[in-house]
């Protein structure tokens, strides 16, 4: 099941926002501190969930979007993503801290943020001004917008979990055929 419907199916507590509503549902959001984050969210863990935390905080709303499976797989790899852009979107959207979900199929979230036009934008702190992409920084510029790096929570991340589940399973093969004395 990778489609709108299944999705509409979880999405109770949160607000799935189509890209071509982005717009129209911003509108309605007129006068509120909105709190934008974007990402992969391939393989959710514990820094994201502090990191989504921490950024809800920041405002009245917060509107995460997240890389459709194509800009992931350009972004990451051939071999990702590991979950498609629905389930990733429903995990996220399902947290109490966030309020909206968008999926966007761009490499950047440059239309992304230039539709939402937050009042805060905010990254993990592996990030900073000098390393976002240019293009996301313009738009967020002229947007006016906050910018906002969180700390990142110690020895979390993606690519450090799939790492660890890789040298695990290179362990546990090489163990085969070892038998225990």
């Amino acid at each position: 099941m990778n489609n709108l419907s299944f999705l509409t199916s979880v999405a109770q507590n949160f607000w799935f926002i189509p890209m071509e509503k982005v717009t129209d549902f911003r509108q309605f959001l007129e006068g509120k501190k909105v709190v934008v984050t974007n990402g992969c969210f391939d393989l959710f863990h514990f820094g994201h969930l502090a990191l989504l935390n921490e950024a809800r905080r920041l405002g009245d709303f917060l509107w995460v979007g997240i890389n459709g499976d194509r800009s992931v797989k350009e972004l990451k790899g051939n071999d990702r993503p590991f979950f498609s852009a629905w389930e990733r979107a429903a995990i996220v959207g399902s947290l109490k801290a966030v309020d909206a979900v968008t999926v966007f199929s761009e490499r950047r979230a440059t239309k992304f943020l230039s539709l939402v036009k937050p009042v805060i934008y905010v990254k993990g702190a592996d990030y900073s001004s000098e390393s976002l992409y240019l293009e996301e920084k313009e738009v967020l510029v002229e947007c006016q917008s906050q910018i906002k790096f969180i700390p990142l929570y110690p020895g979390r991340s993606t690519s450090g979990i799939v790492e660890m589940i890789q040298k695990g399973a290179m362990v546990a093969e090489q163990n085969k055929g070892v038998k225990k004395e």
